[in-house]
């Protein structure tokens, strides 16, 4: 179960996904059509069975996107995803690094951590993956992808990314902004861009791979300015907003 991504991430290349809140095989084929290289599944804010994550992580696959999960708050969450064939996890709100070590537990398998054990299931290809050789592949694959959103977060940042088998630090810049009482100005507020440089600073100091969420082309290209190599665009603003265009273009 080889992960491109993972090792795109290693080498340090700038990758480019799309954040997916809704069933829409058909959006997710666009999505690898237009030449990104990963799609997030929204399980945290959007509405999918595990059914149709699973066949969302089929599309995925079928057109050259790694299919990655943002994960609910539900305790099978990470476990679900994985055994549908999800290649990687964005979890949300972590805020200790005894937050990232249960996630760790879960998303690995033993001895790293306490992942259930089955090779019936999708990621597995129904047992023709078995035994030692998937259980070492999908530990050593798998990307673990902790959200840096609140303040405590960001202030246990270094803590956190200790964890070994953490891959990328994603800043959840909207939730920070809310989480630091800045719910109107939003992420754009002075002190929360100043806490977000700091996350960047640390990172480079450290060489940990930052993550992060855009909107539009502007965003984008700040992200990978400021030194984030992994950064998600969330299509549905992207949508909504080419609707708007189109319509404020045909009146003018």
């Amino acid at each position: 179960m080889k992960n491109t991504l993972k090792d795109q991430i290693k080498n340090g290349e700038r990758v480019l996904g799309g954040f997916v809140g809704m069933y829409s095989p058909n959006l997710v084929e666009m999505i690898g059509y237009a030449g990104f290289n990963f799609i997030v599944i929204d399980d945290e804010h959007a509405a999918f069975s595990y059914t149709e994550l699973e066949n969302l992580i089929r599309t995925a696959e079928n057109v050259g996107l790694v299919p990655l999960v943002r994960v609910s708050y539900d305790p099978s969450s990470i476990q679900k995803a994985l055994d549908r064939g999800a290649k990687g996890i964005q979890v949300p709100m972590v805020n200790t690094k005894e937050d990232a070590e249960n996630v760790i537990a879960q998303a690995k398998f033993p001895p790293f951590g306490n992942r259930g054990v089955a090779f019936s299931h999708r990621a597995a290809r129904y047992g023709m993956d078995n035994g030692e050789a998937f259980i070492d592949s999908s530990n050593e694959e798998i990307l673990v992808i902790p959200h840096i959103e609140t303040v405590e977060a960001t202030e246990n940042f270094e803590e956190i990314m200790s964890v070994a088998g953490i891959d990328i630090a994603f800043i959840g810049s909207t939730d920070l902004s809310v989480n630091m009482g800045f719910k109107k100005e939003g992420a754009k507020h002075p002190d929360v861009q100043k806490r977000i440089a700091r996350l960047y600073e640390t990172a480079q100091k450290n060489n940990y791979t930052i993550g992060t969420v855009a909107g539009d082309l502007t965003s984008v290209n700040d992200a990978f300015d400021k030194g984030a190599k992994y950064v998600g665009v969330v299509t549905n603003t992207v949508i909504f907003e080419g609707l708007k265009n189109l319509v404020g273009q045909s009146e003018s």
